[in-house]
């Protein structure tokens, strides 16, 4: 762990001198109430720097750097006694988890709060500086015995970035003094708003899949220490009241009794305090404890208690904001309920330290030597895709998982997740396995868990997101025990002899690392082909997709041999020399079904009619997976840009107004001229059942007229509704992220790569016909079912028979129709190759 340095930089000589002398309140070091501005990034890093540099008790680590270069800190706060142990105590707690070997000598619970995760649910920050304080002031004699058999941890912010552009904004707009009218300017963000990242990412929904640097640096510090309480700071609508735990169901079914209980401790206390206020909150309602990434599960799941607390405020509420019941409700409010439950939390566990621990150190037993899922081991197959294997190698070591070989083979039985059925299973000594006898088992189990158990389906988000759908692999789920014989190894990439001239290079593409090496050789000015149909070479199959670099068309490069060696050496790609372009069968590399790919020039819309979420999975794709450029257009003057000098148009999900018929007729004439338009979502909407566009929501007027018929049937079904059935009623026309089984046209180029079968993460309750016009490459064949999630019965029944992505050939260009979004979250691995497909192989 590396301490940040201690560097004040105040306003003058005089306030540096006598702020190291003694510790200032917040206000007194920033020169302001609390409540009275909202305070920038920097000035909260600068204020615990100087708590760290005037009391004995607190040290002040960097972790990390956002995007935007904002640095990452958390503060260690404790008795002086503890800091001197502090090592000792972090080892310890590591050890009880199994983390670390030996036995554990001191019994120190540690609670870890974490603010501002959204930058634009603002008063957490402000809290978190109180807090720090309050718990740091030598002074308090209450907070003093609570830090004798407690360390605390406060991260003051997750999203530094959000957190100034939010701050940025209202310091911009805001009026002196401010305006409570809901319909002020200081009230109404501009796109994309303070709540993401700088890529637009929600990082409270990314602590699982790490897919952003912020992630990716606080969960390697967070398994350094891996807290016995944890809690996530947000805010929620202004006219809410306060929410804290215990949460709303449906919890999953890992979450231990222990973990139930001691919510509702803390949220007795919580109310203790709060009923001496006469302050309104809520509880067990609306935040549940499912979905594995949040700032709440990912800690319960990995043995704390973890805890989401909701200020009713969001980047509508300003400093100071009217409410429906015509009160004001003001940032001092919402920063002081804030601290108040941070500090309870910390009062709690201090209280009930010794239980903290005990039942901390049941959790990690019942881990490591008696887990309760009934799947013990999960197997992913040696002969998947080798890059697929170590994405997920990586991940499984970001999260401290375990995982490796068996020492031997054995015959068995398991669930089959590509047939969705128990049947016999062949393991191989180079097959990956991850049992669940481990510290992280209860994690694992909700990550790999063929279904997972849904007690309300009533639910705050996705409920479908196993990782063999994700990332595409073939995999079992068994009952019995089988232990890890031998480390994982990856499989070398063992480069094939080069002998004479060869005629040409050639490169499977059956993964995103091979797409990065496409847009590598691409970004070089290197000509590229790829094969449209499956070949034999040399002796060597390959499939449709496979790259082909010649030596004729790349003349211009000096050392071609050697420039294309080193470049596959960097990408770690194993090439295949040819000595001939007549192959043994198939396709010879001069056919017409050898296409020459383009290196395309992208553009992508963003801007207040796109989702910002979906605008920057797609900004983040391609600038920090791919590394390949793409040109950010706004909403606001596309029409004013010349469409002329892009081959693709990429539009994210979204609700747009611009689409009217003049833009229409320019984007369908772009088309016809051989652009690419790549549609995703909600985007859908805009061209579906449009003139000149092949998407309709029904195929024949039959058939929807028969589907106004069963929909007017279901609603007369809901006039004599009970009220208090209303919301149940509703979910029966939703999905709540499902996973469904696609059948593929695995011979069109949208599809390669993809291997024998795709799952798609339905977040949307989107239909369409199949395609009358153009190439149905996904769909749902036959009945719906979700392989994994809910999906209510109503929607579910629509999507027999439906569409799910295809390509419509217009002119001598192409239309990409994705009703899901392949890149949601940027966690759905296949998806990835899909939309590269889309983007690189797809009308060239």
């Amino acid at each position: 762990m590396k301490k940040f340095p201690v560097l004040l930089l105040l306003f003058s000589m005089a306030l540096c001198a006598y702020a190291q002398q003694q510790l200032l309140k917040p206000n007194e070091f920033l020169g302001y109430e609390l409540g009275d501005r909202f305070t920038r990034h920097h000035r909260v890093v600068e204020y615990f720097q100087h708590v760290a540099s005037v009391v004995p008790n607190v040290e002040l680590y960097k972790y990390g750097e956002t995007y935007e270069y904002r640095p990452l800190v958390y503060a260690v706060i404790t008795s002086p006694e503890n800091l001197k142990n502090l090592e000792q105590i972090r080892l310890d707690n590591l050890r009880r988890t199994g983390l670390e070997s030996g036995a554990p000598a001191t019994k120190i619970p540690i609670v870890w709060l974490s603010y501002n995760v959204h930058g634009n649910e603002a008063s957490s920050i402000e809290a978190s500086m109180q807090t720090l304080y309050e718990l740091a002031d030598p002074a308090n004699g209450t907070s003093a015995n609570w830090l004798k058999n407690t360390v605390v941890i406060i991260d003051p912010c997750i999203n530094p970035d959000g957190r100034d552009r939010y701050a940025n904004f209202y310091n911009s707009f805001g009026n002196r003094p401010a305006n409570a009218s809901p319909d002020a300017r200081e009230h109404r963000e501009y796109w994309p708003g303070g709540r993401s990242n700088h890529y637009w990412f929600d990082l409270n929904r990314d602590w699982a899949w790490l897919t952003q640097i912020e992630s990716q640096q606080r969960i390697k510090v967070y398994n350094q220490w891996m807290p016995h309480v944890h809690v996530d700071f947000h805010e929620q609508g202004y006219n809410n009241p306060y929410y804290f735990a215990p949460a709303a169901e449906p919890y999953h079914e890992v979450i231990t009794p222990w973990q139930r209980e001691f919510q509702v401790m803390i949220g007795k206390n919580h109310a203790k305090h709060f009923d001496k206020q006469g302050w309104l909150y809520f509880t067990k309602e609306v935040f549940d404890l499912y979905y594995p990434s949040y700032g709440d599960t990912y800690p319960t799941y990995n043995g704390a208690i973890g805890m989401t607390y909701e200020q009713a405020g969001g980047g509508f509420a300003g400093l100071s904001i009217t409410t429906r019941e015509g009160d004001p409700l003001t940032l001092k409010d919402r920063w002081m309920h804030h601290h108040t439950t941070g500090m309870s939390t910390v009062e709690i566990t201090a209280v009930n330290a010794q239980r903290v621990i005990d039942e901390f150190d049941k959790y990690f037993r019942e881990n490591n030597n008696n887990p309760a899922s009934p799947y013990k081991t999960y197997v992913i197959k040696g002969d998947n895709q080798p890059d697929k294997i170590q994405r997920l190698a990586s991940l499984l070591e970001a999260h401290a998982i375990k995982y490796g070989h068996p020492s031997a083979g054995k015959s068995t039985r398991g669930f089959d997740y590509s047939t969705q059925t128990t049947q016999a299973v062949n393991l191989s000594s180079d097959d990956i396995i991850i049992n669940v006898y481990q510290p992280k088992s209860r994690f694992i189990t909700t990550l790999f868990e063929p279904q997972s158990k849904l007690p309300d389906s009533v639910t705050y988000d996705i409920t479908a997101w196993n990782l063999m759908y994700a990332y595409g692999l073939k995999g079992f789920a068994l009952n019995e025990r089988i232990n890890v014989g031998k480390a994982y190894q990856p499989k070398e990439v063992v480069q094939a002899p080069v002998t004479g001239k060869p005629y040409a290079y050639v490169f499977r593409y059956q993964s995103l690392s091979d797409v990065k090496f496409l847009g590598a050789l691409l970004n070089k000015g290197v000509k590229v082909r790829a094969a449209m149909k499956p070949f034999k070479v040399n002796g060597e199959s390959f499939d449709a997709g496979s790259l082909i670099v010649t030596q004729r068309n790349n003349e211009s490069i000096a050392d071609f041999d050697q420039y294309i060696q080193s470049l596959a050496r960097e990408h770690s790609r194993r090439w295949f020399a040819a000595t001939t372009g007549f192959v043994d069968s198939g396709k010879d590399f001069g056919s017409g079904y050898v296409n020459y790919i383009k290196a395309p020039k992208i553009a992508a819309l963003v801007g207040d009619q796109t989702s910002s979420l979906s605008a920057g999975a797609t900004w983040h794709f391609f600038e920090q997976e791919l590394q390949y450029p793409i040109t950010q257009i706004g909403t606001d003057y596309f029409r004013s840009i010349n469409l002329g000098n892009y081959d693709v148009l990429l539009v994210p999900e979204g609700r747009y107004r611009m689409f009217d018929e003049e833009t229409m007729k320019s984007v369908q004439e772009w088309v016809s001229n051989g652009g690419r338009l790549i549609l995703v979502s909600g985007a859908l909407n805009a061209f579906a059942d449009k003139s000149g566009f092949a998407l309709k929501k029904f195929a024949t007027e039959d058939a929807k007229k028969e589907a106004e018929k069963k929909d007017k049937e279901e609603q007369a079904k809901d006039v004599l509704l009970p009220y208090d059935a209303a919301e149940r009623n509703a979910i029966s026309q939703t999905i709540s992220g499902a996973i469904y089984k696609v059948t593929l046209d695995k011979s069109h180029p949208l599809a390669f790569g993809l291997g024998d079968a795709y799952y798609t993460l339905k977040t949307n309750e989107l239909y369409y016909s199949y395609l009358q016009q153009g190439w149905n490459v996904g769909v749902i064949k036959g009945k719906a079912k979700p392989v994994q999630g809910f999906a209510g019965y109503r929607i579910n029944k629509k999507l027999d028979n439906s569409f799910v992505f295809g390509v419509e050939d217009k002119g001598r260009g192409t239309i990409v129709y994705f009703v899901d979004d392949p890149l949601f979250r940027n966690f759905w691995e296949s998806g990835k190759m899909l939309f590269a497909n889309a983007v690189f192989m797809v009308g060239q």
